[in-house]
C-alpha cells in the first residue's frame, strides 16, 4: 500500500491535523519518516489502528479507556470497558425512558394529534450540545509563547511551565488563566508550518523576558463548552451549536488564529508542575468561540 501523507490521511477520514497529532502524542498512534522525504506519513497498519480509534470514539469510548483495549493483548479488558460503557447506556436509558413518558403524558393532554418527527441518525443526535455556556472573559495582560514547526504544543507547554516556575507566578497572581490556539493552522502535510500559542494571564505592571511576549488580551463573549483532552472533534459540534442558535452568532477574528476561537486550560494552576503526558491525563478545556448577539431583523 502507498504511504499517505498527514495531509492525505486528515482528508479522507474527516478529521483535524491537531487531533491526529494528539493520537501520536499519547502513543495511540505511529506514523512513519521514510527515508529522504519529509513528509509525516502513514501505511496501512497506522490506517487500520486510526480506524479502529475513530469507530471507538464514535461509541463514546473515551481516549483513555480506547488506549487500554488497543494497548491490551487480553480479550477481557476490551469486554470490560464495554460492559461498564453498556451499563451507562441502560441507565441513560432508563432515565430518558422515564422523561419521555411524562412528556408523552403532556403532549397527550395538551394536543392528542400531535406527531413526533423521525428520529434523526444516532450520532448526530448525539452530537448536539446540550451544555453550552454563554460567557464573558474580561480583559488582562497576558505572557505569550509561540512556536512554529516541530511540535509547537509540546514545547510551549514546556516553556510555559519554567515561566510559571521561575517567576512564581501563582504566588503573584492566584487568579491566573492560561489559554491556547493554533496559529497557525497550518497546511503544508509535513506540519512545518502549524504553530501554537499560548498565553497565561499575568499582573499589569509584569514585564517578561523573550521568548515570551507581553500581550494584551482583549477579552469578549464566547459561547463555552468543557471537553477532556484530545475531544477536539467536538469544536464543530460547538459550531454547530453557534450556527443554529436563535440568539447568538459567531464573531470570527484572525484566520491564522483559529478565527479567534481559545481553549482555556482548566485548573492549570494545580497543573503546571506536571509533565505535558501527565497534564494531558486529568485536563479539562473549555473550547471558547468568539460570539456576538444576534441583531433583531
Amino acid at each position: 500500500m502507498e504511504l499517505l501523507t498527514i495531509s492525505e490521511v486528515t482528508k479522507s477520514y474527516q478529521i483535524s491535523t491537531r487531533t491526529l497529532r494528539y493520537y501520536e502524542q499519547i502513543g495511540l498512534l505511529q506514523s512513519l519518516k521514510k527515508e529522504g522525504y519529509a513528509y509525516r506519513t502513514y501505511d496501512e497498519c497506522s490506517l487500520k489502528r486510526l480506524e479502529q480509534i475513530l469507530i471507538l470514539r464514535k461509541l463514546r469510548i473515551p481516549l483513555k479507556e480506547i488506549r487500554r483495549v488497543l494497548q491490551s493483548e487480553e480479550t477481557q479488558v476490551a469486554l470490560n470497558i464495554f460492559q461498564g460503557r453498556i451499563d451507562e447506556l441502560s441507565n441513560e436509558i432508563l432515565a430518558l425512558s422515564a422523561i419521555k413518558m411524562v412528556l408523552n403524558q403532556f403532549v397527550i393532554q395538551l394536543k392528542e394529534d400531535t406527531s413526533l418527527n423521525e428520529l434523526k441518525i444516532a450520532d448526530n443526535q448525539l452530537s448536539q450540545l446540550k451544555d453550552v455556556r454563554i460567557v464573558y472573559v474580561a480583559p488582562a495582560s497576558v505572557a505569550s509563547i509561540h512556536y512554529v514547526g516541530g511540535s509547537p504544543e509540546y514545547d510551549t507547554g514546556n516553556e510555559l511551565r519554567e515561566f510559571m516556575i521561575q517567576t512564581n507566578l501563582k504566588e503573584m497572581k492566584p487568579d491566573l488563566r492560561h489559554f491556547g490556539f493554533n496559529h497557525p493552522n497550518g497546511v503544508s502535510p509535513d506540519g512545518t508550518d502549524h504553530g501554537y500559542e499560548r498565553w497565561v494571564t499575568i499582573p499589569d505592571d509584569m514585564e517578561v523576558q523573550e521568548p515570551f511576549v507581553k500581550k494584551k488580551f482583549p477579552g469578549g463573549l464566547y459561547a463555552a463548552h468543557m471537553i477532556p483532552m484530545g475531544n477536539f472533534e467536538e469544536w464543530g459540534w460547538l459550531m454547530d451549536w453557534v450556527t443554529n442558535s436563535n440568539d447568538y452568532e459567531p464573531e470570527w477574528g484572525d484566520p491564522d488564529c483559529m478565527n479567534g476561537s481559545i481553549e482555556e486550560h482548566l485548573n492549570y494552576i494545580n497543573q503546571y508542575h506536571l509533565s505535558n503526558e501527565d497534564i494531558d491525563k486529568c485536563v479539562q478545556l473549555d473550547l471558547l468561540l468568539p460570539i456576538k448577539p444576534k441583531v433583531g431583523e
